[in-house]
């Protein structure tokens, strides 16, 4: 029992400390790496309007577009990697936020609806929640085979419970994690342990998968 206790402060610690950086290098992004390249390209208009011959100004514009493209794709990962709304707006914002960006680089339609009351959960918390929404959403864009997922949000007095369900081909739960051939699934329910909630996959060949998650509030 104690070895048990043990094995899930180092998990915890771990992960934490994984956030943490992931958090530092989106920041780095974002404000860093986003910042120098805009005034880059500012500049490089400013070059622009003094060139005269055609063929370079054409040149120092193709230069432009491939920066505004370049700071455009920072800006995704940097959102991918932690989401600003995250830490400011909380776990619901998060997610709408991810959503978008979601459906703009996979093409999948995800309908969230949330009844109750939103309640402020622990950072830490926050982000591991998070983290097991976007495992799924990645899963269903790999394997599911589907453009429709629903996702819905219950939340109670005490505890908030998340569904999330697609309509794609549906795979064998117990024979994928007793063969060890998703990681991934196995993180997603550890993540959840961690919180003090429970992270419950069920699914149909044919018929879909349902990922039901639940945070003690």
């Amino acid at each position: 029992m104690e070895d048990l206790h043990v094995k899930q402060q180092i998990s915890s610690y771990i992960i934490q400390s994984q956030e943490e950086e992931i958090k530092r290098i989106a920041l780095e992004l974002h404000e860093g790496v986003g910042q120098n390249l805009y005034s880059i390209l500012t500049g490089l208009q400013v070059v622009e309007s003094a060139i005269k011959e055609q063929q370079l100004k054409k040149y120092v514009r193709e230069m432009e577009s491939l920066i505004e493209k370049t700071i455009q794709e920072i800006r995704l990962l940097s959102v991918e990697l932690h989401p600003p709304a995250l830490t400011t707006l909380g776990l619901l914002p998060a997610v709408k936020s991810y959503i978008k960006l979601y459906t703009s680089t996979f093409g999948i339609l995800v309908d969230l609806e949330s009844t109750g009351e939103e309640k402020l959960i622990p950072e830490q918390n926050r982000i591991a929640v998070f983290r097991v929404c976007q495992e799924a959403l990645a899963n269903i864009a790999k394997y599911a085979d589907t453009s429709n997922v629903k996702i819905y949000f219950v939340w109670n007095k005490e505890e908030l419970t998340i569904t999330i369900q697609d309509f794609g081909k549906g795979f064998q739960v117990e024979e994928h994690i007793e063969n060890h051939h998703s990681y991934g699934l196995a993180a997603m329910m550890e993540r959840m342990h961690l919180t003090g909630g429970q992270c419950t996959i069920s699914s149909k060949i044919g018929e879909g998968t349902s990922i039901e998650l639940s945070l003690p509030l």
